[in-house]
């Protein structure tokens, strides 16, 4: 997909000027959340047997129940898919708050760098956003719309277009989304940025527990989850010509899982707040 700003400046971190005026200059924190004793745990214990993999086809069963077979860790499927699992917990957090996030952050590249202030460089919808549009509320402002997003997973600069998907067309059953104050579920489709390869797919399943919320984040990548788009479709990637164009590795299932966890603890840090205080600003 086409970056709609080839000429945005990147780099990263804010500076005086970048937050002048902006509501929200007090959310940012350069220092990002420290990494939790449980992601810590995944990394040491290293990847994860093929077989115990789940598939994108499990996820709406795995991430409704109560405990599930992987819930931290990275490994490569025996498809040669990539799949990072991360949970994160988010004290004072409810479901809803997320939603508001996600329609929210892609406004302006600043808001993007509020959440990972030290790999975030840039952040923006592909068509500018109607007055009508920037005033929706929960999943209504972003369901269906794409993010084309500049970060850094580790030391790689990653340029990827996030189109976020109705969880139903992931198999998500809408009746359990009904009361955004107890669940979500954000999907998309990945697309590397200026390449006609989709990548994969991301959801972030969101539930109310005793204190705030529970995010358990999953990713499939590569394998029979990459597609090549031909305009207006997608053309399923032949194994052999995968790997020749993009085939996901170990390490940038380390890198993801770091990143989501540093990303996802560091919003719980300010989102509460930021939600109380912005939650009506377009």
């Amino acid at each position: 997909m086409t970056h709609p700003n080839p000429s945005r400046r990147l780099f990263i971190g804010l500076r005086k000027e970048d937050l002048e005026g902006k509501p929200y200059a007090s959310f940012y924190n350069p220092r990002v959340a420290a990494l939790p004793e449980h992601a810590k745990e995944a990394l040491l214990h290293g990847p994860v047997a093929g077989p115990l993999l789940p598939r994108l086809s499990d996820a709406p069963q795995l991430l409704f129940s109560t405990e599930t077979e992987l819930e931290n860790g990275f490994g490569i499927q025996n498809d040669g898919s990539l799949h990072v699992a991360i949970r994160t917990d988010m004290p004072n957090v409810n479901p809803e708050m997320i939603d508001f996030w996600f329609g929210w952050h892609s406004a302006e590249p600043q808001r993007y760098k509020l959440w990972h202030p030290r790999a975030h460089l840039h952040a923006q919808w592909e068509s500018a956003e109607s007055a009508h549009l920037a005033n929706q509320k929960g999943r209504a402002r972003y369901v269906g719309r794409t993010s084309f997003v500049d970060e850094y997973l580790g030391s790689t600069l990653t340029q990827a277009a996030i189109n976020f998907l109705p969880p139903t067309e992931l198999a998500f059953d809408e009746s359990t989304l009904a009361d955004p104050q107890q669940a979500t579920v954000i999907a998309a489709r990945i697309s590397l940025t200026n390449s006609p390869l989709e990548a994969g797919y991301l959801v972030h399943h969101v539930r109310r527990v005793a204190g705030g919320a529970q995010m358990r984040s999953r990713f499939w990548l590569g394998g029979p989850y990459a597609a090549l788009r031909a305009g207006r479709f997608q053309v399923p990637v032949p194994s052999q010509v995968a790997r020749l164009i993009r085939t996901p590795t170990l390490d940038e299932g380390r890198d993801l899982l770091v990143h989501c966890s540093q990303e996802m603890s560091h919003l719980a840090t300010f989102l509460p707040k930021l939600y109380a205080e912005l939650h009506d600003l377009p």
